[in-house]
């Protein structure tokens, strides 16, 4: 092989993998080492090692050529491993635990797994269990999870670019409802401003009117007094313009009385409508924002296999019976093992136990809260436990409760707990929200709530009721639907995957019965197999194509879709 030579990855066997130049390889470059410090155990190639040898600290470093290191390997070792390691960048990573299936650094292992009995050296494990590494294997699987996360990355730029239109349209809408109401606004104003107008030239007409009336009674008054005042010879004129005068004067005298009661200067007056303003006030936006689930997934899954793996430990007192399954964004698997009080953690690829943690009683339903955390009900201490998954799993907090809690869900930043026949909204600190156990008319809803999902908006609510079926509430806790089938005998777990698709078994059924987002059913899933016994829990990563099924016994089966 040419000194210096770019290496092709598709045809790299698993021992050139170890050769690469460190230097080059931290840039993105694959060339083959020729040369091997033995300080900074890393190998580096013929133009590396010469700007390794500049260095003041690594001059004194004693570098060694590649065949000499294969020729030097203490006892014929395969050759140690020279990737570093992310937590502790001054090591390399050359120990592997077989306990939890996990490779690290030196200090990982005095650190995480210092009270794991089965810890080893890389290459003298790979010595003496040759058939232990599977790297074609691993990266076939690799490569197909490599072209799942390229077509979901597709999708995700897809919902992004549907996304921002539907932003845009939305914007749109809201200037155009803006406008419909500056528009309306308009009009009110107008009206008013015209029934203003018409008042004030009513008023302008009676005040007019009133002005010729006292115009007429001014000049009858000044007429009666001038004849009067000329007439003053004549004893019968004068009685005829006396009279006259007194009809003038009192005919004038009636007008000022009316004319006191009918003022028109303080009789207009307008009260805005004060209730527009106070409703407009009481309004934060123009309308609802909600958030939809496109349901993507309006087909029935197909199964193309299945495959069952022991998911049994050495502390396992009696026959495992996975209650409960939850699946991570990483692709763990947390299952929930009732008989034996125990959440165990599943590798994500060989479906191997990992690491578990002991409850005080048997675990009921467990779910994710974060990347980290899950949280699981204990419904004989009428407990919800929370249980970090960093390094090994603990108990880091717990909620009290004032009833036996079996269904568990956490959606919106709020946890959902059911005991037989309620579902509760609690805060994480434990504080109790709201309670959905009857309809509008008081009846009871539930009456055996074995499980419960929530969507990630929480605008639905899935109940698993042993006797009732499948229930569908919005947040208010109105049944959208419900489905109680012969189909479904002993629903008692129900699971939304993320399309918007709800997975819900049957124990009495042994089924497993897929549902569109609202609740209508689609078709049988998983049918009923009459040599094993009922359906414990169901959980699916349609990211990775999978179903997973819990059983009273001491597997877990993981089936293709």
């Amino acid at each position: 092989m040419a000194t210096g030579k770019q290496i092709d990855t598709d045809i790299l066997s698993d021992e050139i993998f170890d050769v690469l130049c460190s230097m080059c390889k931290n840039k993105g470059k694959n060339t083959e080492g020729e040369k091997f410090c033995v300080d900074c155990k890393d190998y580096f190639c013929i133009t590396c090692v010469q700007v390794h040898g500049q260095v003041p600290l690594c001059a004194s470093h004693k570098v060694l050529d590649k065949s000499q290191v294969k020729s030097g390997t203490s006892k014929g070792l395969p050759r140690a491993p020279t990737e570093r390691c992310d937590r502790h960048s001054h090591k390399h990573i050359d120990m592997y635990c077989q306990n939890h299936d996990n490779v690290g650094c030196s200090t990982c292992m005095a650190v995480d797994h210092r009270f794991c009995k089965d810890t080893f050296y890389i290459p003298e494990f790979i010595q003496k269990n040759t058939n232990q590494v599977e790297s074609r294997q691993i990266q076939t699987k690799l490569k197909e999870i490599a072209k799942t996360l390229a077509k979901q990355a597709d999708r995700f730029k897809q919902d992004k670019q549907r996304l921002l239109k539907r932003k845009a349209e939305l914007l749109a809408d809201i200037r155009k409802f803006r406008q419909e109401i500056n528009d309306h606004l308009d009009k009110l104003e107008k009206c008013s401003l015209d029934e203003i107008e018409d008042k004030v030239k009513s008023l302008e007409d009676r005040i007019e009117d009133s002005l010729k009336q006292l115009q007429a009674n001014k000049s009858r008054v000044t007429s009666a007094n001038d004849k009067l005042a000329s007439s003053i010879t004549n004893q019968s004129e004068v009685f005829v313009y006396v009279k006259m005068a007194e009809d003038a004067a009192n005919v004038a005298n009636k007008y000022i009385e009316d004319a006191k009661f009918n003022s028109t200067v303080e009789g207009i007056d307008l009260q805005p409508d004060r209730t527009i303003l106070t409703q407009l006030q009481q309004k934060k936006t123009l309308g609802i924002l909600s958030e939809k689930i496109t349901k993507t997934a309006v087909t029935l899954f197909q199964i193309k296999g299945n495959q069952s793996y022991n998911v049994q430990v050495k502390s396992d007192k009696i026959i495992c019976n996975i209650h409960s399954v939850s699946c991570m964004e990483d692709g763990t698997i947390i299952l929930a093992d009732y008989n034996n009080n125990k959440l165990k953690r599943l590798h994500s690829y060989n479906y191997t136990v990992t690491d578990d943690c002991d409850l005080p009683s048997e675990p009921h339903q467990v779910c994710m809260i974060n990347n980290t955390q899950v949280a699981v009900t204990v419904p004989s201490k009428k407990e919800v436990h929370f249980i970090s998954l960093e390094r090994q799993m603990k108990t880091t907090n717990k909620i009290k409760t004032d009833f036996k809690c079996y269904g568990l869900a956490y959606a919106n930043k709020n946890l959902y707990i059911s005991d037989d026949t309620s579902v509760y909204m609690y805060t994480l600190s434990g504080r109790k929200l709201k309670q959905f156990s009857k309809d509008q008319s008081g009846h009871k809803l539930f009456s055996d709530i074995c499980r419960i999902a929530v969507s990630q908006d929480a605008t639905r609510i899935y109940v698993a009721d042993y006797c009732n079926g499948l229930i569908v509430l919005d947040n208010n806790g109105q049944v959208i639907t419900s489905f109680n089938d012969g189909q479904l005998q002993g629903s008692n777990c129900c699971y939304l995957t993320e399309a918007g698709n709800v997975l819900v078994s049957g124990y009495l059924s042994n089924n497993v019965l897929q549902f569109t987002y609202e609740g209508e059913l689609i078709g049988e899933v998983i049918k009923a197999d009459k040599r094993k016994r009922g359906i414990k829990s169901v959980c699916c990563n349609q990211q990775m194509t999978k179903i997973y099924i819990g059983r009273p016994a001491d597997e877990i089966e993981v089936y293709d879709i």
